[in-house]
This record gives structure tokens, C-alpha cells and sequence, in this order.
């Protein structure tokens, strides 16, 4: 009877434990598109589920003001930040500032709903570096020797994040009294490379880069101390219980971080294998120089060898990619047929509207897809599938709505005289004859856009919608060209389906009421 109630009671126990599980809520955390906060963000997501917390991780979320947007709207949870950027990207804050303690940044951020804890124990600063041998044949040791003569020709390859930021490249320019003009915006995983190749000579960087002492970079000193601290720390909703987070507090020092940021960059290995490595030990401190100074052996440990294309292609997340990818385009021109064909017909109807109704469709194809997906996630509250949808329709609007007004103005008055004298209703003319003469030319406009949509599905990525530009993404971070072209590769496949499908469905319905056709003309 005793072993029965004991028994019992580690049934209740358990039972109590799974449905505290259950109930728990699921938080959700966020990375940006660079090498380091994938690793951080995947840290922080296992961390969670070791500890029976449901947590996913939307990973490469544009750059701050998304991950802004997202956090505050309630659609992300946390997600890892730097005590520079939240000073002078999210607080406004001016250079006097200087380094706040997290009481004071929580202070200053309580209005907002948000907190700062966890320092992770690493200083990732802003820094500006270039080719060893280019830089000791100028004599620049330090960014204000920019200023120099012989320096006036350097080309400067500068991420688009840092040439906005306030801590960016204009504050820069205006403390240092640089006299170059501001460059073309370079993505961060792209830039290692154009240096090497000499296409540009100064880029920015981050301090615990891994390439860094592959290329053999002189970082330049910040001899005005410009660059604020940038202590990585975990910045969160006010109301998320950080506690299952503080076994992460001053574990990653700035060697273990480069360490694992070599891992991925240099070695091939995954976010999530090396965040599992991290939690599992392999990146102590005693061994993170060790792990970064043979990438790739075999000795070190959790190596893994490099898949090739083909399994990278159809790597076992494939089909979810597929799926949503499909989900998107043909989500999106579902709700754009919908709604764009009655605003063709409202346009070809009141033709005075015609001109606003049009104007009103292409502005929105002048809208930059990310500053659209940030606008839309502060006014949905979202990341996500939605947001993705909303905007994706919006940029298949235009096609949709042209067709449809070209194609019903291109019908022959007579054809719909004709039918009017029969004693067909002025709708019943539209739908039985003016629609589907004009047909050929609205089906266009719809394989247009759903081609096109194909093709800007791929940014959804940036908002954590998934679909194969999740691959583009993490492989612009890492400047991996094969993950890129296995995301790339079915993106253009899937649109040449799409368009067979289109031309297919196309010639069906005209086959169709080809009899119709033939008739009304007759």
C-alpha cells in the first residue's frame, strides 16, 4: 500500500510537472542576420528548452528597427542585443551618455515596456579595418589618419545598417571630420570578401568577427573613442521571466565567441550545432582559441564535414521551405485577384477614377519591401506569415489591377451594345462578355505578379515567414554561396512552375470560351 500511494504521488508529480509544460507559454526569440546573433538567438532558444520552456526562434530579422518593431508589438519576446545600439539606436540617446550601467539602460527603458538583462560577458564594439598590407603601405594605424592625404582615394564598403545608424557612419564621419563621401550600402557577410578581392579598402566590422585574423586585417584604432561599449546583453519584453536565462550570465567571453563564430564561418558547421556545442561544453574558455585555431579538424570536437550541394539542396527542411514559400505566393495573389480585379472593373467603369485608382497601385511598388515589413509589423502587432502576406499582395496589386482595367478597356463597344440590345443587364454584359473577352489580358497581369511574388517572397525571410530566401538570409550572414544558390535554385524553379501553370490554366479557359467568344463577335 505504501509503494501504491508513492507510485501515485510521482504520477501526480508528473502529471502536474507536463501540464505546467503545456501551459506554459511559448516564448519566442529573435536573431538579426548576422553570424553571431543566429548563434546567440539558437543559444537562447535551447537554453529555454532545456529547461521544458517552449521557445522557437525566428532567426535573420532585418536589422534594429525591425527587431524594434517586432519586440515591442509583442511579436518576439527577446532576443540578443548589444548596450551601444540600445543607447544610440533605440534610446536616441547622445554620445555624452557614455556607458550606462542595465540599471540605468532599464530606466530608461521601462516607458517602453522593455528590460535588459543577462550580460553575456563580451565586448562586440563597431570598428574599421582593412588589409594588413594596404593599410601598413599608407601608414594608417588609426581612423583618424583617414583624414590623411594618401587616403583620400580609399573606397569604403560600409553595411546599409551602419551607414544609418546613429552610431553609424554619419556620427563617424562628423566626430573624425572625414572627408569621404558616404558609399553604396555592402552586406556585412559580403564584405570580407570584396576586400580581399580589392573592390573596396575600409569596411566596418565587428570586433569578435572571425575573419579577422584570416584576412589579415588591421582593425584602426578609435583613437577619439567614438565606438561606445558594446556589452552583449539579452533586451526582452518588461513582463519575461529572465531567471531560466541567468545560467547564460558572463558564459561567453570574447574568445569563445569568435571561436564559435569561426565554427559556422569557417568550419561549415550550423547555428544550432554550435549553440548545442556551446551548452554542452565545447566552447569553455580553455578551449575556444583551440576550437578557432583548426576549423574543420578532426580533432575538434562536434566537427562536422561539409554537406555537399546536393544535400544541401534538399536538406530535410526542404519541404517546410516549399510549403511556405507556396503558402505565400499563392496566399498573397489569392487575396490580390480578390481584391485587384474589382478595382480594374471600378477603374474601367468610372474612368475619371482610373487615374487614381492606378497612381494609388504602382506607389506601392515604389515602397522598399523592408521598410514596408517594418511598417506592417508595427501596425499588425506581428511577425510573420501575415505581415509577409500583406505585403506581398500589395505589390501584386499593380499587374493585377492593369490587366484588368487594359484588358476591358481593349473589348469593343459595339460587342457590348450588341449584347445590351439583346437584353442583357449591364452586369450580366460584364460578366458574360466583357470579362471574358478580356481574359487573356487579366490572366497575364495574374501570371505576372504571381511570377514576381515568387521572387519577393524571398524577403519575407526578413520578417521570420520562412520560404527559401530563410536560406538566402543565413548565407548572406556567413557569405556562404552554396546555401545562398540552395535557396536561390527551387526559388527559380518554383517560378518557372508558376508560370507554366499560369500558361496552362490560361489556355484552358481560352480554349473554353473560345465558342463564346466566337459568338459575340459573330
Amino acid at each position: 500500500m505504501h509503494r501504491i500511494l508513492i507510485g501515485f504521488a510521482a504520477l501526480l508529480v508528473t502529471l502536474s510537472t507536463a501540464t505546467a509544460a503545456l501551459a506554459a507559454p511559448l516564448v519566442v526569440v529573435g536573431s538579426k542576420r548576422f553570424t553571431e546573433s543566429y548563434i546567440l538567438g539558437e543559444i537562447v532558444r535551447q537554453t529555454l528548452q532545456a529547461q521544458g520552456i517552449p521557445a522557437e526562434l525566428r532567426q535573420g530579422l532585418g536589422n534594429t528597427g525591425i527587431l524594434e518593431q517586432a519586440l515591442e508589438s509583442g511579436a518576439i519576446d527577446v532576443y540578443p542585443e548589444y548596450t551601444g545600439t540600445i543607447v544610440r539606436e533605440l534610446l536616441k540617446r547622445p554620445q555624452t551618455s557614455g556607458n550606462p550601467s542595465l540599471a540605468q539602460l532599464n530606466e530608461w527603458l521601462a516607458p517602453r515596456g522593455l528590460k535588459v538583462a543577462v550580460p553575456l560577458g563580451f565586448n562586440n564594439t563597431y570598428a574599421l579595418a582593412m588589409l594588413e598590407s594596404r593599410a601598413a603601405a599608407l601608414g594608417i594605424t588609426r581612423i583618424s589618419d583617414l583624414r590623411k592625404p594618401q587616403a583620400q582615394a580609399l573606397r569604403l564598403g560600409l553595411s546599409h545598417e551602419f551607414l544609418e545608424r546613429g552610431d553609424g557612419w554619419p556620427a563617424l564621419k562628423a566626430a573624425y571630420r572625414l572627408p569621404m563621401a558616404a558609399p553604396d550600402g555592402l552586406d556585412h557577410g559580403l564584405a570580407y570578401e570584396a576586400l580581399r578581392a580589392g573592390k573596396v579598402d575600409v569596411i566596418d566590422i565587428y570586433t569578435t568577427d572571425a575573419k579577422v585574423g584570416r584576412y589579415k586585417l588591421r582593425v584602426l584604432q578609435d583613437d577619439l573613442g567614438f565606438f561606445p561599449k558594446y556589452d552583449a546583453v539579452l533586451l526582452m519584453r518588461a513582463g519575461l521571466d529572465a531567471r531560466p536565462l541567468d545560467r547564460l550570465a558572463g558564459k561567453i567571453d570574447a574568445a569563445t565567441m569568435i571561436a564559435m563564430n569561426a565554427a559556422v564561418e569557417l568550419d561549415g558547421q550550423s547555428f544550432a550545432t554550435v549553440a548545442k556545442r556551446f551548452i554542452a561544453g565545447d566552447f569553455s574558455a580553455g578551449s575556444a582559441t583551440a576550437g578557432a585555431a583548426r576549423p574543420g579538424s578532426a580533432s575538434a570536437p562536434g566537427a562536422t564535414q561539409r554537406q555537399s550541394f546536393v544535400q544541401r539542396l534538399f536538406a530535410p527542411d526542404f519541404a517546410r521551405l516549399a510549403w511556405q514559400h507556396v503558402t505565400l505566393v499563392f496566399g498573397s495573389l489569392l487575396i490580390a485577384i480578390v481584391v485587384g480585379v474589382p478595382l480594374g472593373i471600378f477603374a474601367w467603369r468610372w474612368p475619371r477614377s482610373s487615374g487614381w485608382v492606378l497612381g494609388a497601385v504602382a506607389v506601392l511598388q515604389t515602397v522598399p519591401s523592408l521598410a514596408l515589413l517594418a511598417f506592417l509589423i508595427a501596425l499588425l502587432g506581428s511577425i510573420g506569415l501575415v505581415p509577409a502576406l500583406v505585403a506581398l499582395f500589395l505589390y501584386a496589386l499593380l499587374p493585377i489591377v492593369r490587366n484588368t482595367h487594359a484588358g476591358l478597356r481593349g473589348v469593343p463597344e459595339g460587342l457590348a451594345q450588341a449584347a445590351l440590345s439583346l437584353g442583357l443587364t449591364p452586369a450580366q454584359c460584364l460578366h458574360e462578355v466583357q470579362l471574358p473577352l478580356a481574359l487573356p489580358t487579366l490572366m497575364a497581369g495574374v501570371k505576372t505578379a504571381a511570377v514576381i511574388n515568387v521572387g519577393t517572397a524571398t524577403v519575407a525571410a526578413f520578417i521570420g515567414a520562412g520560404g527559401f530566401g530563410e536560406r538566402i538570409v543565413a548565407g548572406l550572414a556567413v557569405n556562404d554561396n552554396a546555401a545562398m544558390l540552395a535557396g536561390a535554385l527551387p526559388a527559380a524553379v518554383l517560378a518557372l512552375l508558376v508560370q507554366a501553370l499560369f500558361d496552362a490554366v490560361e489556355r484552358v479557359l481560352v480554349r473554353g470560351r473560345g465558342g463564346v467568344g466566337a459568338a459575340a463577335r459573330g
